[in-house]
């Protein structure tokens, strides 16, 4: 591991009468760095789709940017499950804005040199080292989330921290604009998002911090009184890459159900998100403003949706994730098929699709990571969210972006949609059989640690 993103230290303990105020304090200023960092990943990371209007109109096929797009998933999937591992060993400080910069950087190398985008071989390869540096944005975000709120409060933490997604994926085409309207250059869809997310991960560096105990404070298990029915010494111990891949990744069932179910919620996630202004543009005769308007509001009616699905979570299905899943699942899937069977010169009714959608979707994207996190210890939590968006990236994500462009251009729109609503359909039908196999794993998880504790 590089030396510069070795984890902090433990410092010695403050007082007692410091450690409130202390802690109070730095809990809001990580919230902020870990919302505000993770949010300005999406300004390099979903921007590529919306020039793809302009690169058609230079000769570049739907089936070839999508195969170019399909870079960004594919590395996005395979780093996040590898830097979520090396995050469980690493200062959330350095590593989260180091991959933001590095992510800003190769996206001003695609705004302002021209051959960046002059083949789909050249556009391929710099969005695989942009979504690779992508990898290091989630998984630092989960290790500081598990460190400094405890077991009772993540699920609203982990709800309003995941609304940064949206906030983040709202911002490009509002940047893109203004490009256009400042410059007349379509490129500066690349270029602007660029320098905001470098000024964002300038900030990001001097709010974030490590562990509680790096900063004299005990942990938030202690510090909260809240501890899980495993929790113990070994809890706080940082654990070797074997140790979690074997122990705590590889045999957990249910951590493979919800990361198959992650393939058909990202499919749903991008495929309506990133092919939204070729679609609508092509099909519904929205203009670039229009169409960028309703990619905006598809990103931002999340934040409702995703606060709702967290609260519904906790309180209506009494933490039960699968049944929320299915829920919200069944819900897109229908309006998706209004999105989709919404005939031309009905924009309002397609706006409003675009927002239910949005509104829907991002609840489910929410309650797989934080099951995810759920499902193993604090110190493996990065991996075991890496491990689902490896399914949800490499599978979803990828489908998202090769399998729509190429079946637009061969088969017609109507055959996306057959692929997008049968993929919604299938997600539900997981996530209940996650539902019923929730309640299972909780008493085996229960009569294991009283086996371990008798033992």
């Amino acid at each position: 591991m590089l030396r510069i993103f070795k984890p902090a230290p433990h410092k010695p303990r403050l007082s007692v009468q410091e450690v409130d105020p202390v802690y109070q304090r730095l809990r809001l200023q990580i919230f902020i760095g870990i919302f505000v960092g993770y949010a300005a990943y999406y300004f390099v990371r979903k921007n590529f789709a919306l020039v793809f209007p302009a690169l058609i109109g230079q000769g570049f096929s739907k089936q070839e940017l999508g195969f170019a797009l399909s870079a960004i998933s594919i590395a996005y999937g395979i780093s996040k499950f590898i830097m979520g591992s090396v995050s469980d060993r690493s200062n959330p400080r350095v590593f989260l804005p180091a991959g933001l910069l590095l992510s800003a950087l190769v996206m001003l190398v695609m705004g302002f040199a021209p051959w960046a985008t002059s083949s789909v071989a050249i556009m391929f390869v710099l969005l695989f080292v942009c979504g690779w540096f992508q990898g290091m944005g989630w998984p630092p975000c989960g290790r500081s989330m598990v460190h400094w709120w405890s077991h009772k409060e993540r699920g609203r933490i982990v709800s309003v921290w995941n609304c940064a997604h949206n906030i983040g994926g709202g911002v490009p085409p509002l940047l893109a604009m203004l490009a256009m309207w400042w410059f007349h250059d379509w490129r500066g869809a690349f270029y602007m998002p660029a320098f905001a997310a470098i000024a964002v991960a300038v900030i990001v560096y001097f709010l974030m911090r490590d562990t509680p105990q790096s900063c004299g404070l005990p942990p938030i298990e202690e510090y909260k009184n809240d501890y899980p029915a495993d929790y113990g010494k070994k809890s706080e111990k940082e654990l070797s890459a074997k140790q979690i891949f074997m122990d705590y990744v590889l045999p957990n069932k249910l951590l493979w159900t919800i990361a198959i179910v992650n393939v058909f919620v990202y499919l749903l996630r991008y495929g309506v998100l990133d092919w939204s202004p070729t679609y609508l543009q092509e099909v519904k005769h929205f203009t670039m403003d229009k169409s960028s308007w309703a990619y905006f509001f598809y990103e931002w009616a999340g934040i409702p949706g995703t606060l709702l699905c967290g609260w519904m979570s906790d309180t209506v299905f009494r933490g039960n994730r699968g049944a929320t899943g299915a829920f919200f699942m069944a819900l897109v899937t229908i309006a998706t098929l209004v999105y989709w069977l919404n005939p031309a010169g009905y924009p309002g009714i397609d706006m409003a699709c675009m927002m239910l959608i949005g509104f829907l979707i991002y609840g489910p994207v929410m309650l797989i990571g934080l099951h995810a996190l759920e499902l193993a210890p604090k110190k493996a939590a990065g991996t075991a969210a890496g491990f689902t968006g490896l399914f949800g990236y490499l599978g979803g994500s990828v489908i998202a972006s090769v399998a729509i462009g190429s079946l637009a251009d061969n088969f017609g729109w109507n055959s996306v949609f057959y692929l997008l609503v049968g993929g919604s359909a299938l997600s539900v039908i997981l996530l209940i059989i996650v539902m019923i196999n929730e309640k299972n794993h909780k008493r085996a998880m229960k009569r294991q640690d009283n086996n371990t504790a008798t033992g």
